[in-house]
């Protein structure tokens, strides 16, 4: 019978050397308590997309229509086709009457035509930069044959990502009551697409976007105003106001213990285009400059070796498969100091044979001043097959006897 058991690992987590970012992401983002901003909007979340904590938030579950927000969801479904080969970023897009037709005023419009040739990518440029809602609809046909069945979809995935305040009833988000989503759902969705799908992160930081002889300009007035805000959509309607979601990475530390740290800020029903920029900076600077990210494990570092029994090896190296952050408010983190922050691993004892590469064997929970701030698996890195009859014949005689004592 496995007993679980904590070991507690006394080595010092402040002064390991913080370098490229990898995200440690939970289904429900961890919450740091203090103050923020109040903001010009109906609700907006801030959250450490490099730690996965959530650093501040307003009304973070509460519905509203994401007007073209919903775009994200969009793109993220194209993604996942183009990853599994159904359809490529090169594939000429025959536009139908409906994507012509799309609902949208200047401004929302990339322009298509039904024999001007389009592609994929031309596409997804004309989603995300210029908010088209005649490549939402363009590209939804292609993908799945119709919308409706695209935004089936859609809603699968919100479904698969844990996006528990989310309905998608179009992938252009025109107005419609039974489209809706919550600033901690699109930050969990804005997380993943970075996460799943770094190579199209350029995309949401393109200024302007030409196609058919027109060039427009992105709605995100923070790719002029902060350099560090590299994406990744607005949103507008009459009944949800002016939305973001809006991502930016600085580098922290210096040298060799310099990585690059990235915020996501969710700013819902804002009362105006200004106010839904300075409001959205605003939250930005604040995570920035009253909380730090520390880097406290490397991808592949061994946590422990622990005994193995009935296995062919006697003990087997455990840690982590990806790089540890947590995030801490700056005043906190240097009243602290380096014993203030504790990592367990918590892991069952004894751990019996068989075990393979890559196996969750435990968890490593890390917390500051007795209030846990992340927990990532813990994974055998080295296979141990079961051992011969007489070996597992004899642990099983010592377990047994330890088991008594």
């Amino acid at each position: 019978m496995h007993n679980a058991r904590c070991f507690i690992i006394t080595r010092p987590v402040l002064s390991r050397a913080c370098a490229l970012a990898a995200l440690v992401f939970l289904l429900v983002f961890p919450h740091i308590g203090h103050a923020a901003p109040v903001l010009a909007a109906r609700a907006w979340l801030l959250l450490d997309a490099t730690s996965g904590i959530r650093l501040a938030a307003q009304e973070p579950a509460a519905r509203h229509e994401p007007a073209s927000l919903t775009k994200l969801m969009t793109a993220y479904v194209v993604y996942t086709a183009i990853g599994e080969k159904r359809i490529a970023l090169d594939d000429t897009v025959k536009v139908s009457h409906a994507a012509f037709t799309a609902p949208g005023k200047a401004g929302r419009r990339m322009y298509i035509e039904p024999d001007r040739p389009v592609t994929v990518e031309e596409l997804l440029k004309g989603l995300l930069v210029v908010s088209g809602n005649d490549a939402a609809v363009a590209l939804a046909e292609h993908t799945a044959g119709s919308v409706e069945a695209f935004v089936g979809r859609m809603n699968a995935e919100a479904q698969r990502l844990g996006m528990i305040n989310t309905r998608f009833a179009n992938p252009s988000g025109q107005a419609d009551a039974q489209n809706y989503s919550s600033a901690e759902d699109l930050a969990k969705l804005a997380a993943r697409l970075i996460a799943d799908f770094p190579a199209y992160t350029p995309l949401y930081g393109l200024r302007e976007f030409t196609y058919n002889g027109v060039t427009q300009a992105s709605r995100n007035r923070l790719l002029w105003s902060d350099a560090s805000v590299d994406g990744m959509k607005t949103g507008h309607l009459e009944t949800a106001g002016y939305t973001i979601v809006a991502s930016a990475a600085r580098t922290q530390g210096s040298g060799e213990r310099a990585f690059r740290r990235r915020l996501i800020a969710v700013v819902l029903g804002a009362p105006s285009e200004t106010a839904r920029t300075q409001e959205t900076l605003r939250l930005l600077n604040f995570g920035f400059s009253a909380f730090d990210t520390v880097r406290l494990y490397r991808q592949g570092d061994v946590l422990a070796r622990p005994e193995v029994w009935k296995g062919d090896r006697v003990i087997v190296p455990i840690g982590v498969e990806r790089d540890v952050y947590v995030t801490v408010a700056s005043d906190e983190l240097q009243a602290l100091g380096a014993e203030g922050l504790r990592s367990l691993v918590e892991r069952p004892d004894p751990l019996i044979a068989p075990l393979r590469r890559g196996e969750t064997v435990g968890r490593l929970r890390i917390s500051a001043g007795g209030r846990q701030l992340t927990e990532v698996p813990v994974v055998a890195f080295e296979s141990v097959e079961e051992a011969g009859l007489f070996g597992r014949a004899y642990d099983a005689i010592r377990l047994w006897w330890r088991r008594r004592n």
